[in-house]
């Protein structure tokens, strides 16, 4: 039996802001329970729900030296949930309030609690993990603290690491003075080789450099962050560790995303009976948002952060132009105030044609999963994106940007093989997006049968975690 230890800074069931906490939530569960004993590491934020909370156990407590910030309180809180043991480092100081992220000399501080808390608590509660696998820049400093910190204990030698990146954009970079003063890190680790980056440091790229295997979440995104277009700084790190470095396609949780039994959907259907489920599906989303009832109008959805990365600029400039076409357009998502007051504006002066959910609401996002036709995806990058993979389950066709975990799993449409699972455009363009939406809608209006077999073919694709944690198994395997 090998011992996994999963850290990150969210995860569901407990605390979600994004992919991460789908991918930490789900990735656990897939692993053979005979070959590893896995379990889960999160902040103990005081936001997670009661219905949680109320089945965690005090384990132990006690106290840390973070730096030159002092001696800090460490709880141990413990659940078993769904076959995985969690453990939630506690301390109110650092982890109360309703919002995971904030200020982001504040995240860097409390982050750096948190992977020195995660070394610190494994002697107390007895589990001597053969792998930590660190997801995101919240966890990168665990192989830093692993190598300088802990190598004078036994307990801790032999220990490997991964670290696996999300999303490269997010790096935790502030001046070197503030960082070795949050962490006691000494001086040697904040050199060019190591954590130094435009003299400043930057606590992904120490989990980069000291990690003994990195991965990230697409196979196309590992070889694009070795490109200065997207390596955001650490191109150059990556090509160097390229050897270490594997790209694995996250999946979804299939039972959590599954139309033929979720609950929050108007009518169950399955890749056999999706006609008639989704066309009541979108009557339903209709009246709810105050819709034209139609069942024939096509309807394009977009789920997602509202800002830059998400190729929303693009939309911005399309907009006028896709609404002279028949179709409603549904939008949920947070983010960019200019984002979300575009889609404000086109909601109150296109009234029944576009509905804008300035929101995330999981209810609704199902919903509009089991309604909608189509799903715009025009990502500037992707690091995987599960919004695609979701909407193949629920029989909604992509129309994506072919980069990173994008191009991966959506198979472009070939009107003359007839394979395909969705639409595709290659260059970060407009015009390009547009005429790829308006192909879209003439296939779906003018070639009912070709449409239906890709709706087909996209629900019977398997995107559940079963392939991705075979690789996973392999990376763990080859590491021990």
């Amino acid at each position: 039996m090998k011992n996994i230890l999963f850290a990150a800074s969210e995860c569901v069931p407990f605390v979600k802001t994004g992919g991460l906490a789908d991918v930490v939530g789900a990735l656990p569960k897939s692993l053979d329970k005979d070959k590893y004993d896995v379990r889960v590491v999160i902040p103990d934020y005081t936001s997670i729900p009661q219905k949680y909370r109320s089945r965690f156990s005090y384990l132990d407590s006690f106290y840390m030296d973070l730096g030159e910030l002092g001696n800090f309180y460490v709880g141990i809180m413990t659940c078993e949930f769904d076959g995985i043991r969690y453990y939630y480092i506690d301390n109110e100081h650092f982890f109360q309030g309703e919002r995971l992220y904030s200020d982001i000399l504040w995240d860097i501080q409390k982050f750096s609690f948190f992977s020195k808390a995660v070394l610190s608590m494994l002697p107390v509660i007895g589990f001597r993990p053969d792998i930590i696998h660190c997801h995101d820049w919240q966890t990168a400093l665990i192989p830093v603290f692993l190598h300088e910190m802990f190598q004078d204990n036994p307990f801790f030698r032999g220990i490997r690491t991964i670290m696996t990146v999300h999303n490269l954009k997010f790096q935790g970079v502030w001046d070197i003075q503030t960082m070795r003063r949050f962490t006691g890190l000494p001086g040697h680790v904040f050199t060019l080789g190591r954590m130094e980056f435009h003299r400043d440091a930057n606590m992904l790229k120490g989990g980069l450099v000291y990690a003994d295997r990195i991965t990230t979440v697409s196979n196309t995104y590992a070889n694009e962050i070795r490109m200065p277009y997207y390596g955001e700084g650490l191109d150059g790190l990556l090509n160097a560790r390229s050897d270490s470095l594997w790209g694995i396609v996250n999946g979804i949780d299939y039972d959590l995303y599954n139309p033929a039994t979720d609950k929050m959907i108007a009518e169950n259907y399955d890749e056999t009976t999706f006609e008639e489920g989704k066309k009541a599906c979108k009557l339903a989303i209709q009246r709810e948002l105050g819709m034209p009832e139609d069942p024939d109008v096509m309807m394009i959805a977009m789920i997602t952060r509202l800002t830059d990365q998400k190729g929303l600029d693009l939309v911005e400039w399309v907009m006028e132009r896709l609404l002279t076409s028949r179709v409603q357009l549904v939008i949920i998502g947070t983010g960019d105030p200019r984002y979300e007051n575009l889609f404000r504006y086109y909601e109150w002066t296109r009234k029944g044609q576009v509905s804008a959910n300035i929101l995330f609401n999981e209810t609704r996002a199902h919903r509009v999963y089991a309604a909608a036709d189509a799903m715009l995806m025009p990502s500037r990058f992707e690091p995987c994106g599960l919004t695609q993979l979701i909407s193949l389950r629920y029989g909604t066709v992509p129309i994506v940007r072919e980069t990173g975990g994008l191009r991966d799993t959506v198979q472009p449409y070939n009107r003359f093989e007839q394979t395909g699972t969705g639409f595709s455009f290659a260059n970060y363009n407009a015009d390009e997006m547009l005429n790829t939406i308006f192909y879209a809608e003439q296939v779906f209006y003018d070639e009912p049968d070709a449409w239906k077999a890709m709706v087909e073919r996209g629900m019977t694709k398997d995107y559940s975690w079963t392939a991705s944690a075979k690789i996973y198994e392999e990376l763990y395997d080859s590491l021990l």
